[in-house]
């Protein structure tokens, strides 16, 4: 069998095993070491997928992983989110939706210190949702407005996913950081207007709240300076020189932990929790990279990947189509499987393909990470839907879906700006050179 003909078996059985149940690293990890042992041997097979565990597991540069999810979970359990949320709704909750709009602000701040849409969605939707319900805000608004601001958790650094896709494209995780400020912002102004006009369309979905003294906006945005300080000191140490990511991540859990235990949002069992909570999140995205190792160099043997690149490269088409190709491929796999999953399984494929068609590796991320983003708001998965619903049991899943669908359009502008101005994403990484 020729090893083209053994790759796509080899995604075949990949994509049967995920469809049975089968938890996406284990079914990389047992088609790569299968697809391995059919072109080498069984020996050869068991010494690789040894190795690459050890290796991986004892990387010192995914340590930056748990460090930064542990940032993120000291401060969702230290009060940061509801004082976040305060500052925006005092500046904002006065306006035509203003607390969904507050909610937005609140999910970029927290974005700033936690790398995961769904824990975005989860801290926001406890606090959020009490408030807006209180207010007589529609639920369906409500619960869209806190998913859609939930994915800011994926695109404003320190992201996750862009951790990953740093460490598995051998990319500098700060340049990445960087491409993902200016979008984030974009993204926060974009769901913003898509709330302001719903608000002009259905007036009663989104009452005014109460006016608040300009002491109280100011006291509120003084509260909230401890954030914008740690983000600063995480990126800033990090631009600077003055550590490197796993540090800065070390960094910053270190300021996630004095800033809850000074106000005293922290306890014992608080930080426990936290610490078991990272050390699951952390376990499953480094699994995931393990797998992904050893599906790519299955993927490298059979020469997949540069086969596919050469044939794509030589097709009649201009790139800008091929790319638009890859996107909706992102786009529609997002939808069904995890997006960091799908990144993680894809990315050895399609990344190769995109350097063959000349696109700035940093540019072409970050389109990934905002392509896949929007899988965690969409049917049928849409992660993020399913956990705002879980905090909201009354709003029909179906209803939250439909007003999420708004700020398809706020996703699709960012990407259209990015794609016609690239310097939106490059600018600021390309200040390292």
């Amino acid at each position: 069998m020729e090893t083209i003909h053994m790759a796509l078996l080899g995604l075949v059985g990949m994509f049967v095993l995920m469809a049975i149940g089968m938890p996406i690293a284990f079914a990389m990890l047992l088609a790569g070491a299968a697809g391995i042992a059919s072109i080498l041997s069984f020996s050869a097979a068991t010494h690789l997928v040894s190795t690459t565990v050890w290796d991986q597991f004892s990387s010192y540069s995914l340590s930056v992983i748990p460090l930064f999810v542990l940032m993120g979970q000291l401060a969702f359990r230290s009060g940061i989110t509801e004082r976040l949320y305060a500052a925006a709704y005092s500046w904002l909750g006065r306006a035509p939706g203003g607390l969904a709009s507050s909610t937005i602000v609140a999910s970029a701040g927290f974005s700033t210190i936690c790398g995961s849409n769904a824990a975005a969605s989860a801290t926001m939707g406890m606090i959020a949702l009490p408030e807006m319900k209180r207010y007589g805000y529609s639920r369906a608004l409500s619960a869209g407005a806190v998913a859609v601001g939930g994915t800011l958790g994926a695109v404003i650094p320190p992201s996750v996913v862009m951790i990953v896709i740093g460490i598995q494209t051998e990319q500098s995780i700060l340049a990445l950081f960087l491409a993902g400020i200016v979008p984030g912002i974009l993204l926060t102004l974009l769901f913003i207007a898509t709330i302001a006009f719903i608000c002009w369309r259905h007036p009663s979905a989104a009452p005014k709240g109460p006016a608040t003294t300009l002491k109280e906006k100011l006291i509120a945005g003084l509260s909230v300076l401890e954030t914008l300080a740690l983000f600063s000191f995480v990126i800033g140490g990090l631009y600077a020189g003055l550590f490197t990511p796993t540090e800065a991540g070390a960094t910053g859990a270190f300021g996630a932990l004095v800033i809850g235990l000074v106000r005293r949002g922290l306890t014992i069992p608080r930080i426990i929790e936290a610490v078991l909570e990272s050390l699951r999140i952390s376990a499953m995205v480094i699994m995931l990279i393990t797998a992904a190792v050893v599906f790519g160099r299955f993927l490298t043997l059979t020469r997949l990947p540069s086969e596919l690149a050469a044939w794509v490269t030589s097709l009649p088409v201009s790139p800008d189509i091929i790319l638009v190709a890859i996107l909706l491929i992102y786009l529609i796999g997002g939808a069904f499987v995890d997006a960091l999953g799908f990144l993680v399984v894809t990315l050895p494929i399609f990344f190769p393909l995109s350097a063959a068609l000349g696109f700035d590796p940093i540019w072409f991320s970050m389109m990934l990470v905002i392509v896949t983003t929007i899988g965690s708001v969409s049917p049928p998965v849409g992660v993020n839907v399913f956990v705002v619903s879980a905090l909201a049991p009354d709003i029909k899943i179906g209803a939250i879906f439909k007003n999420v669908f708004y700020f398809f359009f706020s996703f699709v502008l960012c990407i259209a700006l990015i794609w016609l101005y690239p310097d939106t994403v490059l600018y600021l990484p390309r200040m390292l050179q």
